[in-house]
C-alpha cells in the first residue's frame, strides 16, 4: 500500500515535547509524532461518542475497530456501551452459527 506524506510544522514547544517523549520511548520522531496524531484522533472521537456526536458504529469505522473492539475500548474508559453484555453474547453466537 503506498504511504502519503504531510508536511507539519510544530512550534518548537510542541517540537520539544515530541522529542523528549521520542527519547523517552527510544523512537524516531516521527513515529512518536504519527502515534500521537491516532492517540489525538481515538480520543477525540471518545469524547464525540461520550458527547452524542458520533454513533458506536462511526466510532468503530474511524478507528478500524469491529463491535467488540470498539465496545472494549469504551469499557477501558468507563464508557458504557449502548448494547448488554448479553446483547453481545448473542450476537457472537449468532455470528458463530453464520460462519
Amino acid at each position: 500500500m503506498p504511504q502519503h506524506v504531510m508536511s507539519i510544522r510544530f512550534s518548537p514547544e510542541e517540537f520539544k515535547k515530541i522529542r523528549l517523549a521520542a527519547e523517552r520511548e527510544e523512537k524516531e520522531k516521527s513515529r512518536m509524532a504519527r502515534e500521537l496524531m491516532l492517540d489525538g484522533l481515538k480520543f477525540k472521537m471518545l469524547l464525540a461518542y461520550r458527547e452524542g456526536n458520533a454513533s458506536l458504529t462511526t466510532l468503530g469505522q474511524t478507528l478500524g475497530m469491529c463491535l467488540s473492539e470498539t465496545i472494549d475500548f469504551l469499557a477501558l474508559f468507563g464508557i458504557p456501551a449502548p448494547i448488554s453484555y448479553d446483547d453481545h453474547l448473542q450476537a457472537l453466537e449468532t455470528a458463530r452459527r453464520c460462519l
